[in-house]
This record gives structure tokens, C-alpha cells and sequence, in this order.
């Protein structure tokens, strides 16, 4: 089980902290953030494997940041510079394999935490 929390409303410029718990051992999984807009397909936003390999949608441009604590079990999503078009639904997501997964690797995900940006 997956459970997302730190989002909210913040204005244009601002920055959020997005966290997910994983109730169970995760440390060996790829793990990911989506988002999902209305009116359009969800997408990848950032990507992270077990050995701390990261990648980012196109339209991040260095502004968010995927971390995890494996201690805490936790993954981050630090956002900074937010936009009104990053407002959306944000998922993140597990999947068995120690590597960068494909979408169609993940196969636990989480209820998701909403973020608006004005």
C-alpha cells in the first residue's frame, strides 16, 4: 500500500514537498510520481530506481527533485517553481524491479494527492 500526502494549494512560484509511505518493504523496487490532468493522459514526472537513478519528465526542467528515505520507507517529490499547469492529480507508484520501470511496471500505486497551482 502506497499513501501520498503533502499536497495542496500554492501559488505560482511556490514550492511543495509531496511524500509516500509504503506500507511494505519497497527498498529493491522502482518508484515513481505521476500526475494526472483533466482532459489529458496521465504522465511520468519522475522516476527512481533502487540504485538511485533518477529521470524526469521533459517538462520538469530541474525543478523537482525524486529522493526516498529507505529507512522511512518514503519517497519525496521536493517541487519548486511551480506552475499552474503542474496542477494535477499526483500518484506515485511501485514497481518489482530494481531498475528505471516502464508505465506498464508499476504495478502499485497509490490514491493520490492533489496539487493546484493558481
Amino acid at each position: 500500500q502506497l499513501v501520498e500526502s503533502g499536497g495542496g494549494s500554492v501559488q505560482a512560484g511556490g514550492s511543495l514537498t509531496l511524500s509516500c509511505v509504503a506500507s511494505e518493504y519497497t527498498r529493491e523496487y522502482c518508484m515513481g510520481w505521476f500526475r494526472q490532468v483533466p482532459g489529458k493522459e496521465r504522465e511520468g514526472v519522475a522516476r527512481l530506481s533502487s540504485t538511485g537513478t533518477t529521470t524526469y519528465g521533459d517538462f520538469v526542467k530541474g525543478r523537482f527533485t525524486i529522493s526516498k528515505d529507505a529507512a522511512k520507507n518514503t519517497l519525496y517529490l521536493q517541487m519548486n517553481s511551480l506552475k499552474p499547469e503542474d496542477t494535477g492529480m499526483y500518484y506515485c507508484a511501485a514497481g518489482p524491479f530494481w531498475r528505471i520501470c516502464q508505465d506498464n511496471e508499476y504495478v502499485f500505486w497509490g490514491q493520490g494527492t492533489q496539487v493546484t497551482v493558481s
